[in-house]
C-alpha cells in the first residue's frame, strides 16, 4: 500500500497526530471501581482513538443484547455487565459513548465492521510486523 493510499485515520507524524491518546476500558458492573481494566495506547490521531472507542461501545452494547429485547432492556444490561471506552488526552474532541448509547441500545449494528474494534487497535501493529518478519525469515 503506497503512502497515497493510506487510510487517514492511521495517520503519520504530522498533521493531526496528538501524543499521549489512550482509550480507558471501564466495567461497567463495577468490577474494578472506577479504575479501568484496561487502557489501550499507541494512537496517533484522535479519530483513531475516538473510531476504537466507539466499535467497542458498539461492540459491548450489542453483545448485551438478546432476542426480544427493547432498547430500555439494552440499556439497563449495559449499565450492568457491559464496558464503555473513554478517550484521553482528546480534550473536548474525544467521542463521548453518551452522544450515541441511545441509539446503539435502539438498534443493532447493520454492518459489523461497525462492531470490528479489533481492526483498529494500535496494539495489533507490532503484532502483525512479527507475522511479517516470520514470513520473510
Amino acid at each position: 500500500m503506497s503512502e497515497s493510499d493510506e487510510d487517514p485515520i492511521f495517520g503519520e507524524a504530522g498533521f493531526g497526530t496528538v501524543s499521549g491518546l489512550a482509550v480507558r476500558i471501564m466495567d461497567l458492573s463495577g468490577a474494578n471501581g472506577s479504575d479501568p481494566v484496561e487502557v489501550v495506547r499507541g494512537f496517533d490521531t484522535i479519530a483513531h482513538a475516538n473510531a476504537f472507542a466507539r466499535r467497542y461501545v458498539r461492540d459491548s452494547v450489542d453483545r448485551c443484547r438478546t432476542r426480544g429485547m427493547d432498547a430500555a432492556a439494552v440499556l439497563e444490561a449495559w449499565f450492568a455487565w457491559g464496558e464503555d471506552a473513554e478517550v484521553a488526552g482528546a480534550g473536548d474532541d474525544a467521542w463521548k459513548s453518551a452522544t450515541e448509547i441511545h441509539d446503539f441500545a435502539a438498534r443493532r449494528a447493520a454492518d459489523a465492521e461497525d462492531r470490528n474494534w479489533r481492526i483498529l487497535d494500535p496494539r495489533r501493529d507490532g503484532d502483525d510486523e512479527d507475522e511479517e518478519e516470520e514470513e520473510e525469515g
